[in-house]
């Protein structure tokens, strides 16, 4: 046989009774890359398990069933609009976070245009982890919005559907809004601990001035909530969801109207969000 050589020197096959295995003298080195969903910090957070009380899930499913004779008809109309507002799906569905880290799919109402560009929104986010500025959305200036998109954003109606979330047990009422698998990626350890907790439709960051907390007290809120939630705190949160939000509407309608906004308390430490 015909010896195989190279720069490096001449191959050795390795005979076998079944095979002829070739070894080069010289090593080998192959890099293979993948491209994960999370970082590896992240994907350890999938493995720590995370108990669900039984209070949250009763009080979860018994409050939807009390609502649904509501929530279906507007759900029903606010479908039937987006359709006739704007071509395509009435539903988006996006990958969230969730409890322990755990990825689910989030559903929403569409409220922006089919393929809308997410890359404004990555940079937005950058630049508010990095300042210390509120924690606004780009919805007053947002060409990717179908027609009162703004509205349904700003009142919170989009997310309707998250109920279904809700009764997979994949969210609850109330808890820390779930958040994106790239903004997951630049928490820093202490602020992964608000995934200790279902995400919810509603949470305490909500109600205690949302749109004027900067990203850290938003985080300082949520890993309250995760550590000291009980069926009072959720009963108390749902209770001031409704006014936070027409307070939230009405601060961006003076705000588009060119008016200086209304200066509401803000509830900057969790250690007093209590008081008021």
């Amino acid at each position: 046989m015909a010896s195989c050589r190279s720069k490096a020197g001449p191959f050795k096959p390795a005979i076998t009774a079944s095979r002829m295995v070739f070894r080069p003298p010289f090593p080998i080195q192959m890099e293979i890359k993948l491209a994960p969903v999370l970082t590896q910090a992240s994907a350890s957070m999938q493995l720590s398990a995370v108990a669900v009380p039984f209070w949250k899930r009763f009080l979860d499913v018994s409050l939807i069933l009390l609502a649904s004779p509501l929530l279906l008809p507007v759900c029903a109309l606010l479908a039937i609009a987006i359709k006739l507002l704007s071509p395509g799906p009435v539903l988006f569905r996006q990958l969230r976070v969730g409890l322990g880290g755990k990825l689910f799919q989030c559903l929403k109402f569409r409220t922006m245009i089919v393929n809308a560009d997410t890359d404004v929104h990555q940079g937005h986010l950058s630049d508010l982890i990095k300042s210390n500025a509120p924690m606004t959305k780009l919805d007053s200036a947002d060409p990717r919005l179908i027609p009162y998109g703004r509205i349904l954003r700003s009142l919170g109606l989009d997310e309707l559907p998250q109920i279904l979330n809700v009764l997979r047990g994949e969210m609850s009422l109330v808890g820390p809004r779930p958040c994106l698998a790239y903004e997951f990626e630049r928490y820093l350890p202490h602020h992964r601990r608000r995934c200790d907790t279902l995400p919810g439709l509603t949470g305490l960051w909500q109600v205690s001035g949302k749109n004027r907390t900067t990203f850290e007290e938003m985080m300082d809120l949520d890993i309250h909530y995760a550590k000291n939630k009980s069926i009072w705190l959720d009963l108390l949160i749902i209770a001031k969801t409704i006014p936070a939000i027409l307070v939230q509407t009405y601060e961006i309608r003076r705000k588009k109207s060119g008016m200086q906004p209304a200066a509401f308390p803000v509830r900057r430490t969790p250690d007093r969000i209590m008081e008021r």
